[in-house]
């Protein structure tokens, strides 16, 4: 009689690896220096505050005094005076009623798709959304319609079919992808002709878009309405960690009692509560830096479009370049970094259309020197890596 050992168990790992390798859908963990001369255009470091000094110093100085982590659930010994001060801040500043901290923007999510819903439920989603939405909504145990990408006909029809007594549309603001803006104003008056809740996951928004960064939700003036939640990151413009839910007193406290990923999940480190919380200080007393790193996404655009590269148009700081297939994105991006340039690289199943890309996200930070060096990189990397733009 044979021993079995065990070791084949995981042998289809070996063949899903290499069919990801043919396919050109490989990757890897790169772990970077903390000294990095390169160019960043990869990090979602909006507003160039993840090392500035009023920031880390900010997180320094709580975990001297609060401890290295939160030590616990935000239920049990998890939530200190740190994280009440941010959620009333981050709630002021947005525009809504109450705010909850979590330890991820992912969470965040889970959060609150999970504990707004149930059997009893609907859902109506952009095919567009963030990957943490869409697991949001396969946990949520609720009836999934997914509908095209911001098409709020489909969506109103969706709502008006339902088999459902509850419904919740849910949307990115500023789509992670090509940073499209979302028809937000458009989505809340369907969702209120339908008596539907609207879900607004503004991580990309917060920092970037709206009066003073304030976020998408509150430029289209739906921070306020009782029937509008909004999910955010602090990992983003804030340049530290988290995310949070934004809405209703009683949404929030709804979620405080049911949402599994704050019930059973330790809550956020005190470093990175403080970090948050002195970045929104920083946006608040520094106005223009939305508007900087807005300015940067567009310039970066016009001229790589100039260059006859397929961009899309910016609504906040990401800006997308189409590549011919997921080994041609691979490729342009490494011998960007070759030249000291990083940018994003964007395969399936990362991309809702399969349209493989380089992402570059703009910074606050950035001079013009730095922006004609990175459109000079991507320009000769694309054509050596055979991204070749439409101009001959």
């Amino acid at each position: 009689m044979s021993v079995r050992t065990g070791e084949s168990v995981f042998d289809w790992i070996d063949t899903r690896a290499e069919a990801r390798a043919k396919a050109g859908l490989a990757r890897r963990v790169r772990p970077r220096p903390a000294d990095s001369t390169d160019l960043d255009l990869a990090s979602n470091d909006y507003l160039g505050l993840a090392r500035d000094k009023r920031v880390t110093g900010a997180a320094a100085a709580a975990t001297l005094r609060w401890g290295a982590g939160s030590t616990g659930s935000r239920l049990v010994t998890g939530s200190t005076e740190l994280h009440t001060e941010l959620e009333y801040e981050l709630a002021n500043f947005c525009g809504t009623q109450s705010a909850l901290v979590f330890s991820s923007g992912y969470l965040a999510n889970l959060a609150a798709l999970t504990a707004l819903s149930g059997p009893g439920t609907a859902i109506v989603a952009d095919q567009h959304i963030h990957a943490s939405l869409i697991d949001g909504t396969k946990l949520s145990k609720a009836d999934v319609v997914v509908a095209g990408h911001c098409d709020v006909p489909q969506v109103a029809h969706a709502l008006s079919t339902r088999g459902k007594r509850r419904a919740l549309v849910v949307t990115d603001s500023v789509f992670s992808v090509d940073g499209d803006l979302a028809p937000l104003a458009e989505l809340a008056a369907a969702c209120r002709e339908h008596d539907s809740a609207l879900v607004v996951d503004d991580a990309h928004g917060l920092g970037v878009v709206g009066d003073g960064g304030r976020g998408a939700v509150h430029a289209a003036g739906l921070a306020k309405a009782p029937d509008v939640v909004t999910t955010v990151t602090l990992s983003k413009s804030l340049g530290a960690q988290g995310g949070a839910v934004l809405g209703s007193g009683r949404v929030i406290r709804h979620l405080v009692d049911t949402a599994r990923t704050f019930i059973f999940d330790t809550g956020l480190a005190p470093a990175s509560v403080a970090a948050s919380l002195a970045a929104l200080r920083i946006l608040r007393e520094e106005p223009d830096r939305p508007a900087r790193a807005l300015e940067v996404a567009q310039d970066l655009a016009f001229r790589l479009k100039d260059k006859g590269f397929a961009v899309s148009t910016p609504t906040a700081a990401v800006v997308s370049i189409q590549a011919p297939s997921p080994e041609a994105a691979f490729d342009w991006a490494e011998a960007c970094r070759a030249q000291g340039v990083v940018v994003g690289c964007f395969r399936p199943p990362s991309v809702p259309d399969r349209i493989s890309r380089l992402r570059l996200t703009a910074r606050a930070d950035l001079s013009d020197g730095e922006i004609e060096r990175a459109v000079r990189v991507i320009t000769e990397t694309g054509a050596s890596a055979g991204a070749v733009s439409r101009r001959p």
